[in-house]
This record gives structure tokens, C-alpha cells and sequence, in this order.
């Protein structure tokens, strides 16, 4: 079989069901995709990809985490899972506030760079424990010890799942980027996407917030 970094590559069956998995995965609603779908509604398809490239920047850090075991600590230390959901909590209220505090505007957000967007997705993804327990208990599933190094498995598998996520995720910033654009030439519409917006971050404060490991 060919190899690639020193690893056989896996039956051609076991990519198609990873991929199949991860897609499916990436379309069911969860904080992430309806963190991508509220901001392209409110701030245009750009502000929808930036943050989709900050998630799965945030995705590269949990692959490694689980590749070198550490996923495991947010398993095992209910500290360090607790400390990082509240975290997380405290970030989505912040941006909740800021969502009930924006005035009412027919144009895209001008005052939001391209950084500032992109890091809004990567801490998004970095503070919610989940995703990492999530990638210890799916990615190694894949793994086949047979096949060569298991840690260099998972970085493949991982960074497959991240390509997957950003077609899908991508592909729901462009949706609702149009549909947002088209919503935004009426003052009262943008008025209830922000409260809308707003509501959906206290929704996943909460829900995150409840979350058990």
C-alpha cells in the first residue's frame, strides 16, 4: 500500500466512511456552524469565512492535542474542563452584549477587520472543551496501529476533517451571507438579526455552560 510520512494509507472504504462521518457532522447544527451562520447574516460571506478560518485554526490545535495525548486532561481533570467552559461562556456573553448593543444598519460592519474576525473564530473553537473530548473519542477510532504511527494517523485524519469543515462551513457563510445581505436593506430586519444574534449566543452560553464531560 502506498505510504505517506512513514504511514500506510488506509483502505479506500475507511477515508470514504471518515469523510462521509465528517460531513455529516459538519452539516448538524452545533455551536460552531450556527456561530458562522449568524455572523454571515449579520456582517456579509467575508465575515462568515474569516471566522470559519479561525475555527479550524482552532481545530489544527485540538488535532495536536489529541496526537500528543494532552486532549485527554479535559477528560480526566474536571478543573481544567470546567475553567475552560466558563471561559468559553464568558466569551459568547461578551459577544451577546455586543449583538444587543449594535445599532441598526442597512451596510456590512466596516469597524470589524479581517484579524479581529478570525481570531473571534479561533477562540471561539479553542474555549469550548467539547471539541477536544470530541476529537479524543472520534479521531483515534480511525486509527489503525497496523497501518504505522498512530499520532501521525490523527494529524491526517484531522486535517482531512478540517478540510471538510471549511467546505461546509464555507459554504453556509456564502448562504447565509446572501440571505443576510438581502435581509439588511431594512433597518427593522437588522435591528431583530441582532437581537436574533444575540439570543443565539446566550443559547450557546448556556448550553455550553451546562455541558458535562
Amino acid at each position: 500500500m502506498p505510504e505517506v510520512f512513514g504511514i500506510e494509507l488506509p483502505a479506500g472504504e475507511v477515508i470514504w466512511v471518515f469523510l462521509l462521518a465528517s460531513t455529516a457532522l459538519g452539516i448538524a447544527p452545533g455551536p460552531d456552524n450556527i456561530f458562522v451562520l449568524t455572523q454571515s447574516s449579520q456582517h456579509g460571506a467575508r465575515a462568515g469565512v474569516l471566522v470559519t478560518l479561525g475555527l479550524c485554526t482552532g481545530l489544527i490545535v485540538h488535532t495536536s492535542l489529541v496526537a500528543i495525548g494532552v486532549a485527554a486532561l479535559f477528560q480526566s481533570s474536571e478543573i481544567a474542563f470546567t475553567g475552560l467552559k466558563i471561559l468559553g461562556a464568558s466569551y459568547l456573553l461578551y459577544l451577546a452584549w455586543q449583538a444587543f448593543r449594535a445599532p441598526a444598519s442597512t451596510e456590512l460592519e466596516a469597524s470589524s477587520p479581517a484579524g479581529h474576525l478570525y481570531f473571534r473564530g479561533v477562540i471561539m473553537n479553542l474555549s469550548n472543551p467539547k471539541v477536544a473530548i470530541f476529537f479524543l473519542a472520534f479521531l483515534p477510532q480511525f486509527a489503525n496501529p497496523g497501518l504505522g504511527s498512530v499520532p501521525l494517523q490523527i494529524v491526517m485524519y484531522g486535517l482531512m476533517f478540517i478540510v471538510v469543515t471549511f467546505l461546509v462551513f464555507g459554504s453556509i457563510a456564502m448562504t447565509a451571507g446572501w440571505l443576510g445581505s438581502w435581509l439588511r436593506r431594512s433597518v427593522t430586519v437588522q435591528l431583530w438579526l441582532n437581537w436574533l444574534a444575540g439570543l443565539v449566543f446566550v443559547g450557546l452560553a448556556l448550553r455550553l455552560l451546562s455541558a458535562e464531560r
